[in-house]
């Protein structure tokens, strides 16, 4: 039976090792990027947000290193990249207590804030509930965690929400992995959704209209993208962002994308780690 307070992607993050230079490129990959966050003193992060309808992209770096963000301190001395993503819940405590009674040791909920810059220069805060899978349970490699939207005004500002390269929500999270069907039947454990067997791996829904995941191998991913692409791409984790876009044109205009098939395609070296595939939808 499927987590009642398990709403489905909600965002992905990747970690980055210099934000406000992270912040900076993807901006001229065509994404408007919000103001500068500064996360809670216990959490010793900061971010950059990309919004679309639902669901978003978070740029994060650590700022100080706390006991909270060891995970990610271990993370970026190894690379950047795509490092865990968050799924929707409608209540962290009782989401919490949900997974916790299927003899997952979830820990949480955690509460934390971060101040907005408002367009009209006013100031709001976005607060925030979460709560974390085990870091030791993180499906081919990939953490997650689910996120309860306090003030979901202060993240989904409507003049961030329309972007250059036509970008409008997102549409598959890709992991990388030497046993790709173990790993999808990882997460689906943990989130209680079927895996679906396809002819490019294991699909696992995340919930509603929202984001699905995709574990394959690396001979699924070399058939996926060319060479240019998987450059600079992680050998095993979350390799790929597919995002839907208004218009392929657009997606082609941005400096350095490649075109394959039916997407238009950002290099991993050229996003952090993070091969940034679009499609028309």
């Amino acid at each position: 039976m499927p987590l009642k307070h398990l709403i489905g992607l909600d965002h992905a993050v990747v970690a980055v090792r210099d934000l406000d230079a992270a912040g900076a490129a993807w901006k001229r990959l065509g994404f408007t990027i919000s103001p500068r966050g500064t996360h809670s003193a216990h959490l010793g992060s900061g971010n950059y947000t990309i919004v679309f309808s639902d669901d978003y992209l978070e740029l994060l770096g650590i700022l100080n290193e706390t006991p909270h963000n060891q995970a990610t301190v271990k993370f970026l001395r190894e690379h950047e990249g795509i490092e865990r993503t968050a799924f929707t819940t409608d209540d962290a405590a009782a989401g919490v207590a949900e997974v916790k009674a299927r003899g997952i040791a979830a820990d949480g909920p955690v509460h934390f804030g971060r101040p907005v810059d408002l367009p009209n220069g006013g100031k709001s805060e976005a607060k925030f509930n979460i709560f974390r899978w085990p870091v030791d349970e993180a499906p081919g490699g990939l953490r997650i965690f689910a996120c309860q939207h306090l003030t979901p005004e202060a993240v989904w500002i409507p003049e961030l929400r329309s972007h250059a390269n036509g970008a409008k929500r997102l549409v598959q999270v890709e992991v990388l992995s030497a046993t790709p069907k173990d790993a999808a039947a990882q997460l689906s454990r943990l989130i209680d959704r079927p895996v679906a067997e396809t002819a490019d791996g294991y699909r696992v829904a995340s919930g509603g209209t929202r984001a699905d995941f995709l574990f394959y191998d690396a001979a699924v991913f070399a058939k996926r993208y060319p060479e240019v692409v998987r450059k600079g791409a992680v050998a095993n984790g979350a390799v790929a962002i597919v995002i839907a876009t208004d218009d392929l044109a657009k997606a082609h205009a941005i400096g350095g994308a490649v075109g394959h098939g039916d997407a238009v395609s950002v290099p991993a070296a050229a996003a952090n780690g993070a091969i940034l595939s679009f499609v028309a939808q």
